[in-house]
């Protein structure tokens, strides 16, 4: 990573154009590689990008360097599980570890009982899957969606985790 300092905050609705823009920027390059320029992170409207800002239980978390997202990542948390969604990284900054950043900057926002992080990602996207299992989470199933075919893995949260929760808190 260069000297650049990366600030991580929550994203509010006041910067959902940013991060349409961001999502669309980042997944384009999935969509190359399925040959489907209809993958949802690219369908997804103002309106509906939004409404998932604005909904109980999702959290998005974003990576600014500036004035500028880089990075972004939705959770979903539904009682002691939580669903990480759209990690994103603008397609000039790859490289540099926010990807990985982010995977670790939800933490915080995750409630106490929490257990688990699901991650879900195209079964092609070798990337993507070497970014999650390089970082504890276990390939699970892989599922159907269409013409796509999703790999799930999972990641149990362990005492160094929930310390780092527990620390975190409070500290946006």
């Amino acid at each position: 990573m260069n000297d650049a300092q990366i600030t991580i905050e929550l994203v509010t609705d006041e910067q959902a154009g940013e991060l349409l823009t961001l999502r669309r920027a980042a997944f384009v390059t999935e969509a190359q590689l399925y040959g489907d320029p209809n993958i949802p992170p690219l369908t997804q409207t103002l309106a509906e990008l939004r409404a998932d800002l604005a909904a109980e239980g999702v959290v998005t978390v974003g990576a600014w360097e500036g004035h500028r997202l880089v990075g972004s990542v939705r959770v979903e948390i539904e009682d002691d599980k939580a669903t990480l969604g759209r990690l994103a990284v603008a397609p000039d900054q790859q490289g540099r570890g926010i990807g990985t950043q982010m995977l670790f900057a939800v933490l915080p926002y995750l409630p106490e009982q929490t257990k688990e992080i699901w991650v879900f990602t195209g079964k092609d996207s070798k990337q993507n899957l070497e970014l999650y299992t390089r970082h504890g989470y276990e390939e699970q199933f892989d599922k159907a969606a269409g013409d796509l075919t999703y790999t799930y893995l999972r990641r149990i949260l362990g005492e160094l985790d929930a310390r780092n929760q527990a620390n975190a808190v409070g500290q946006d």
